[in-house]
């Protein structure tokens, strides 16, 4: 057998419910630390998404309106229950696993692949490396799990009132759930309603394409004035790093979020309706109208960046290192083994 290779003979074990031979592979180890990491951050910051997204439309239900987001929260609590903070949680965390793990595993793919190869078999990632990275990672993600997301946004704001998809009749019932709205989407508005605001989305990618290479240059940065290597940078380092290329990154591309949400509820399809949404924001509000939400969203998403990639960073550690001491038994069972077959 060679070293490596998985055993299933008497009196082995794997850790945890996976045959230990995967804890070596990188893109279980991404899968994985992804979307765990990322199902912590989503259900932490959820209060605050819904109210980021209420803000973005509200201008659609005269009568509504959110103002402070000490004050909101508690009004939202107030009509709602605790059940109106965390709704659109569920689609949020059904998405994330494929979210996170399609996006880390094809970053890292993508990062080595396009990588420049120097001697030592070891690659040198450039800014403009991570960049083309994040954004196929970006893409990819995107066209996995937009129908999720249209009803992320629907179930957390159908309880304003506002009229949604494009289905005709009248006011229809509220969604009473993530595969209720995702039967009821794909059957009266097809593919096009279930991915609505794919256009927006997909600009937003360059999102990714600013956030992941100022991330990974802020590592660099700090490990090398730290005489040591990215992989070993405390954790307090990554929270700073990642907090603030996320800060920078959700300032820069905040309108394309806005207008999703509004080509979300509307079920325009995937590219029609973009232009007139952006008309109808900047005739209505002009440009701060693009902006509505933001200070809720850094809110959120600068500490959710920081605790999604740190617990990324700690969590792929850990898989590593126990992948590491894993093909040490193994190669060792080999030994012993052809020892005694000798």
């Amino acid at each position: 057998m060679a070293p490596g290779q998985a055993r299933t003979g008497p009196g082995q074990s794997s850790p945890g419910f996976l045959p230990r031979i995967y804890w070596d592979d990188p893109a279980v180890v991404n899968c994985l630390a992804g979307g765990l990491a990322g199902a912590v951050t989503a259900t932490f910051v959820c209060p605050l998404d819904v109210l980021k997204t209420r803000l973005q439309v509200q201008r659609k239900v005269p009568g509504v309106h959110y103002a402070g987001i000490g004050g909101s929260l508690k009004q939202i609590f107030k009509n709602e229950g605790m059940k109106g903070l965390y709704r659109g949680l569920t689609p949020t965390l059904f998405a994330l696993l494929p979210n996170w793990a399609v996006y880390f595993t094809v970053y890292e793919r993508l990062k080595i692949s396009i990588g420049k190869k120097t001697a030592g078999n070891r690659y040198v990632a450039q800014p403009m490396v991570h960049m083309a990275a994040a954004t196929g990672a970006g893409v990819a993600t995107m066209l996995v799990t937009n129908p999720l997301w249209v009803v992320k946004t629907r179930l957390q704001t159908q309880h304003m009132g506002i009229r949604m998809g494009s289905a005709k009749g009248g006011q229809a019932p509220l969604y009473t759930g993530t595969f209720n709205a995702l039967r009821r989407i794909a059957r009266q508005e097809g593919i096009a309603g279930l991915y609505s605001g794919l256009l927006p989305s997909l600009i937003g990618v360059c999102h990714v394409a600013v956030q992941f290479p100022l991330y990974e240059a802020c590592k660099a940065k700090l490990a090398e004035r730290a005489g040591t290597t990215v992989d070993n940078l405390d954790p307090l380092s990554v929270v700073g790093v990642s907090a603030f290329s996320k800060m920078v990154a959700s300032t820069v591309t905040y309108p394309h979020e806005v207008v999703r949400s509004h080509m979300h509820i509307a079920g325009s399809g995937p590219f029609k309706g973009f232009l007139k949404t952006c008309k109808q924001i900047k005739a209505e509000e002009g440009i701060k109208g693009f902006y509505r939400g933001c200070t809720t969203n850094l809110l959120r998403t600068t500490p959710a960046a920081a605790l999604t990639f740190t617990s990324f960073e700690m969590l792929s550690r850990k898989m590593k290192k126990m992948g590491a001491k894993q093909r040490e038994r193994t190669e060792e069972e080999s030994e012993q083994q052809t020892a005694l077959n000798s």
